[in-house]
């Protein structure tokens, strides 16, 4: 791993690059609070859900919790709970449940472009497999493997002459599925190569999910090496984010809660997705273990606030003329408030105001983010969580180039910067009273 200039860039490249899938992220997020920061890990069904500290991982989601059980808890639960929503899945290309193919000697793989991916990233570039797989015994299987396996070959120029007036044009259904072998395709081979990766048999093997990964390593770069390259920037910047912030509180702080949801790049309707109910069941579990019925807790909700943490859009140095002119967001120059008036983001004044205080009761510096009029705006789980929860919402994110791309970058200060106001945004001193 290459040299980083803070503690925060260099955890946070060591956590993405030991999480090439969400499965892995959100095993990577529970091993780090359980180890590091002594939060219990219950299992998605186990009751009661009595720890102060604690965590539930599914699938590739998880849920974790500062909540003192005590009279603390009581005085705490009048200020709302305070939620931090980040997604842990990136765009991606997953393996189809038969892909064993090729043509004209050489064994391919067959793929699914995940999310708004920009396609054209994914060439020339050397992937490994990773995922999870489904076994007769009724377990789960992690992976990952550690050298490269896959190549999706760009068509050369000299075969593709137009691509100089037209630019690259790319068939998800054709062009993309990756070269893994000389040789006949035959039926059967990935089930057997997974058989070996998990170490079971091949009739074993019930199902998978399996997904392409960059095997290079996150990286600094720059001439002062400011900038920190790496695969899933997007969103698992802003999971370590809340991941750290949520190991700096004590349960009297809280009630705080970290959130990370799968399937966020695909629309979020899913079981552990932000429009699912898993969060406010988990919600209700906890507040049911330390005394409160659905009434009140129906009523902490009022109360609470939930910061939907997504990557922001630095303005970009060759395509200014892409962004709202009176916006511009700088790299390194702090975390970034997303504004949208047709509620693509789910900011108001009133959210954005309790953020600007974290910030400055953490000494960082705060962007505003708005997209330009004539162009499409993304989205994020912000809309979505506040629908499902009923909480006041407000839009954050850190600055970053390349986004959707196989291998993103944003500036190395920034990372610090994010984790200070996220952790601010969890003391009551970053608080200010709800209306």
């Amino acid at each position: 791993m290459s040299e980083f200039p803070n503690p925060e860039a260099a955890g946070l490249a060591g956590f993405i690059d030991a999480s090439p899938t969400p499965w892995h992220a959100a095993e990577m997020a529970g091993r780090l609070l359980s180890s590091e920061a002594s939060f219990v890990r219950h299992e998605p069904s186990s009751s009661p859900l009595d720890s102060e500290r604690g965590c539930v991982v599914r699938g590739g989601s998880l849920i974790a919790w500062s909540w003192a059980t005590d009279a603390v808890a009581e005085s705490a639960d009048k200020r709302g709970i305070r939620l931090i929503g980040a997604h842990s899945d990136s765009p991606n290309l997953r393996i189809r449940p038969r892909p064993d193919s090729g043509a004209v000697g050489v064994k391919q793989l067959g793929v699914e472009v995940y999310g708004g991916a920009l396609v054209n990233s994914w060439l020339d570039l050397d992937l490994t497999l990773a995922g999870r797989v489904q076994l007769t015994d009724g377990s789960t299987a992690i992976f990952s493997h550690n050298r490269a396996l896959l190549r999706v070959p760009q068509l050369a120029i000299h075969l593709d002459r137009d691509i100089t007036a037209e630019g690259l044009k790319l068939n998800k259904q054709t062009h993309l599925n990756p070269i893994w072998g000389l040789g006949a395709p035959v039926e059967g081979e990935f089930r057997d190569w997974l058989a070996a990766q998990v170490g079971c048999s091949t009739s074993d093997v019930l199902d998978w999910d399996v997904a392409c990964a960059d095997t290079r390593p996150s990286t600094s770069f720059g001439q002062q090496q400011e900038f920190l390259a790496a695969p899933r920037l997007d969103n698992l910047c802003s999971a370590y984010g809340a991941l750290r912030a949520l190991q700096s509180t004590t349960p009297a702080d809280g009630p705080n809660i970290v959130v990370l949801h799968d399937h966020e790049e695909v629309g979020s309707t899913t079981a552990t997705g932000a429009a699912s109910a898993w969060l406010t069941q988990i919600l209700e579990r906890l507040a049911l273990a330390r005394g409160i019925d659905r009434a009140g807790f129906l009523e902490l909700l009022v109360r609470s606030t939930l910061l939907s943490a997504d990557m922001a859009h630095a303005t970009h140095p060759n395509y200014p003329d892409r962004h709202e002119p009176s916006h511009h967001i700088d790299l390194g120059a702090g975390p970034v408030i997303k504004h949208n008036v047709n509620a693509r983001y789910a900011t108001d004044s009133e959210g954005a105001a309790k953020f600007r205080q974290a910030c400055a009761a953490a000494g960082v510096g705060v962007q505003d983010y708005s997209h330009r009029g004539d162009l499409a705006c993304g989205s994020t789980i912000g809309p979505v969580a506040a629908a499902e929860l009923g909480v006041e919402t407000v839009d954050v994110g850190m600055a970053q180039l390349s986004m959707h791309s196989a291998r993103e970058m944003m500036a190395n200060a920034d990372v610090p910067a994010m984790v200070a106001s996220f952790s601010a945004w969890f003391r009551p001193s970053g608080r200010i009273a709800n209306s």
